[in-house]
């Protein structure tokens, strides 16, 4: 494989000009655009050298990109320590963000914006003030949706004491009002959950997506399909369906035609630091379907002519193929490849094996 060049800017996946990126946030269409916010720190190329900040970037067609100004920044009495992650929901014809606002604890807190540029923190901030007793201070990334005309909010937390990742459930007439339901979904032996997204699918179905984080083992990310019924997610498919290594915090939304969208973020913690300039990027967007009682995500129809077939980074063997990476241990695959399709740009590539049943986000 030719050598690596980790200073070249990326063609198809989006990266800010400058700064570091992580988390995607507040994925929406509004207003004919494609709005990707994300996990920002506009003046390091390292996180944690100042608070979290919102970035801001809108797109026609993924393909050609606007980054525009900083959407939230912090420093407000409830958020001087961050403006963590989050997401986003259009009502009235307003663009409502969604957000971890952080302090010495960690609360819920809203900006509106009637053009979708500019952002003003609502009033009354925070709109959730504190963690129910079925939660703990890890407290954050307040997931928004709409679900049978009533307004949702999944918040991502853990519970210290049994020892369980957690999502908990609020509902609201407003979006400004939030009354705390219970429980929606549990891991046992975790931490805390992190950066939950849920949107309703479609058939009666809806989608939740959500990064776990064990006791002791790695983080993962997962992906599920079922029904929301008396508080709680009921999953009917469940998939690990980005087997990265090199991503995280994939976030679904919904888009205006009725496309179910996951975007994530390549390539991941592990890499803070890696090379002089932050590597952190949005992946292309997948859309994510059910085939044969299976979730795949698979790149959407205005990337889809970027896949080829084959790349010198991505061996076929007998058993599957290997994905050679510079430095590091290769990822292997071994299974039944019936389809192979892969984008690569520059140090980024993301392989779909047999129409998206299985994803590999690597950074080269």
């Amino acid at each position: 494989m030719n050598a690596i060049d980790y200073t070249a800017e990326l063609k198809y996946h989006f990266r800010a000009k400058k700064g570091w990126m992580n988390d995607p946030n507040g994925l929406v269409y509004f207003k004919g655009y494609y709005h990707v916010f994300y996990q920002h720190a506009p003046d390091h190329e390292i996180p944690w050298q100042q608070p979290m900040h919102w970035g801001h970037a809108r797109t026609k067609d993924f393909l050609e990109w606007e980054e525009l100004p900083i959407a939230l920044t912090p420093g407000a009495s409830y958020d001087g320590g961050g403006c963590w992650s989050g997401t986003a929901i259009v009502k009235d014809d307003k663009l409502y963000l969604f957000y971890a606002a952080i302090t010495a604890v960690s609360t819920v807190a809203v900006a509106v914006s009637e053009d979708g540029i500019n952002f003003e923190k609502y009033c009354g901030n925070p709109v959730i003030d504190c963690y129910p007793e079925d939660g703990g201070p890890d407290f954050r990334d307040p997931a928004v949706c709409c679900i049978d005309g009533r307004y949702y909010c999944v918040v991502a937390s853990g519970n210290p004491e049994k020892k369980a990742g957690r999502l908990l459930l609020y509902k609201s007439e407003n979006l400004l009002d939030w009354e705390y339901i219970g429980i929606l979904s549990e891991w046992a032996g975790c931490k805390y959950t992190e950066c939950p997204s849920f949107v309703e699918a479609g058939g009666g179905k809806s989608l939740l997506a959500v990064s776990v984080c064990p006791l002791e083992a790695e983080h993962y990310f997962l992906l599920m399909q079922g029904v929301l019924s008396d508080g709680k997610f009921h999953a009917e498919v469940v998939s690990e369906i980005d087997k990265g290594p090199d991503q995280y915090a994939g976030q679904i939304f919904r888009d205006g035609m009725g496309r179910n969208i996951l975007i994530t973020w390549i390539p991941g913690w592990k890499y803070a630091g890696f090379a002089k300039r932050n590597l952190g990027c949005m992946s292309v967007p997948r859309e994510i379907k059910e085939k044969d009682g299976r979730l795949t995500a698979y790149p959407i129809k205005e990337v889809r002519h970027l896949l080829k077939s084959e790349d010198e980074a991505v061996k076929r063997t007998k058993k599957g193929f290997i994905i050679e990476r510079s430095g590091r241990e290769p990822i292997v695959y071994n299974g039944v490849i019936n389809d192979l399709k892969i984008i690569k740009d520059e140090f980024i590539i993301e392989v779909f094996v047999n129409g998206g049943e299985e994803v590999y986000s690597a950074l080269l």
